[in-house]
């Protein structure tokens, strides 16, 4: 298969899936410097949420 380059930005909808696979195989690391309060809050939420459906799981 030939590799061509389309004209423009537009992605085909093969080319957004390839860059949405390489993005979802990324490590993400968190830094407390650089995260606002915005940030950790979200975290928190998230860390609670965690648990409560672990423990319906284990329920």
């Amino acid at each position: 298969m030939a590799n061509r380059q389309r004209p423009g930005e537009i992605l085909t909808k093969t080319e957004k899936m390839k860059r949405l696979q390489s993005a979802k195989n990324e490590d993400v690391e968190f830094s407390a410097e650089a995260a606002d309060h915005e940030d950790i809050e979200a975290l928190r939420r998230s860390e609670a949420a965690d648990r409560r459906q672990g423990r319906e799981i284990h329920d």
